[in-house]
């Protein structure tokens, strides 16, 4: 059965376009694909037929009847036909549908061959989902398609920093500010919670009130960095949309100049991108997608990068599927937030929520004090205030 949302359009008689009863029958003639066993009796002319031609196409086959599992694609291996029919669904649907039904064409046509032309690249809407695509085919990609799949992976970069900077750099910002304590605030810098706290000694019970003696405030954070990042993120094919998020992340936290920001890719091989993170589409192109997993190996690495534990935050993001010394991973973490590290762990950052991932990895983080927890991008900036500040981290109800 098609699954795609179906838009108003036209059944070929205007006096049936007010009927409810009509429009539900038209929609799920279209849902259901037009064979003789979907009870409609509906006929589609106009746009709608059209319509009907693109879905059918990728969801059907041909005039030829089938039904559940026997339903298979009718779009061919025809390069031409295909930038048609990507054009013919960017005409009749809205974008939100146009990935999908461009994801669910890469899955059941073997499309992604065609994607290495740079005419199926023009043709297409440039999404997340596409960008993991290109990224598992970066390195079978001829020279001549890598510029056109640069720029359209460029394209999803810029749309995702103009999204994300803005928000990110603010709330990070003042995250820093608040973590600089001071002892001689101004009035509107007092932190009045770590103010009491420090004057418990000096409460006057008669009169219910607590003498401060000493103030905390917030301080200021200079210029200087204050703050060491790492991000380490699993390159496995599953994690595509995380990797394209995290190094959008990256380069936006390498762009302020109050923390230090290293980023680790690893499978079974660790990789470190530091050095290309001003340009976000090159950390991408370093990225192979795919292979295996070893956590052990790339905490080990950034174990070994940290000099300032206590003003380091590390962010594993990762599906937690360990191919590696499962027991060795988990001493790595417990060892890094025993000297001081704040130690983030992120099952996914992307908008799906989470992937299929390892539980029992998963609840042996939580029981070391770093539960695993799936972050949309919107949410990431908070968590990484959080740990910025050594509070408790905005972990979303998984309920």
């Amino acid at each position: 059965m098609r699954t795609e949302s179906i838009p108003a359009g036209d059944l070929g008689d205007p006096g049936d376009l007010g009927d409810p009863a009509r429009e539900r029958l038209r929609r799920w003639r279209l849902v259901l694909g037009g064979e003789q066993a979907d009870g409609t009796g509906c006929a589609l002319s106009g746009r709608d037929a059209a319509m009907d031609g693109t879905l059918a196409a990728l969801y059907g086959k041909g005039d030829r009847a089938q039904t559940g599992r026997d339903r298979s694609a009718g779009l061919g291996a025809s390069a031409p036909s295909v930038a048609r029919w990507l054009g013919d669904i960017r005409t009749y649907f809205p974008a939100s549908v146009v990935q999908v039904m461009q994801c669910d064409a890469i899955d059941r046509l073997g499309l992604a061959a065609l994607l290495l032309e740079p005419e199926m690249l023009e043709a297409v809407e440039a999404d997340v989902h596409l960008v993991g695509t290109l990224l598992s085919l970066n390195k079978a990609m001829p020279e001549t398609t890598r510029e056109t799949a640069r720029a359209v992976v460029r394209k999803v970069v810029e749309d995702l920093e103009k999204r994300l900077a803005t928000r990110t750099r603010a709330t990070l910002d003042g995250a820093l500010d608040r973590s600089a304590r001071i002892s001689r605030p101004r009035h509107h810098d007092i932190d009045w919670n770590r103010t009491i706290a420090a004057n418990l000694k000096h409460y006057l019970p008669e009169y219910r009130t607590v003498v401060p003696e000493r103030l905390v405030g917030y301080g200021r954070a200079a210029r200087a960095v204050k703050k060491d990042v790492v991000l380490c993120i699993d390159q496995s094919g599953s994690m595509a949309a995380s990797v394209v998020h995290a190094s959008v992340f990256g380069a936006v936290l390498a762009s302020m100049r109050s923390i230090s920001t290293r980023l680790v890719v690893f499978d079974t091989a660790v990789v470190d991108l530091t050095d290309r993170l001003d340009d976000p589409v090159d950390v991408l192109f370093g990225v192979q997608l795919g292979g295996g997993t070893d956590i052990n190996r790339a905490l080990a690495y950034c174990q070994s990068q940290i000099t300032r534990p206590a003003e380091t935050v590390v962010v594993l993001i990762s599906d937690l599927y360990e191919g590696g010394i499962r027991d060795e991973m988990l001493k790595r973490v417990a060892a890094m937030k025993a000297s001081g590290v704040q130690f983030v762990a992120l099952l996914a950052l992307s908008d799906e929520g989470a992937p299929a991932y390892d539980r029992e990895h998963a609840a042996a983080l939580a029981a070391l004090g770093a539960p695993a927890f799936a972050c949309t991008p919107d949410l990431f900036p908070e968590v990484m205030a959080a740990a910025l500040e050594r509070r408790p981290l905005p972990i979303p109800d998984s309920g």
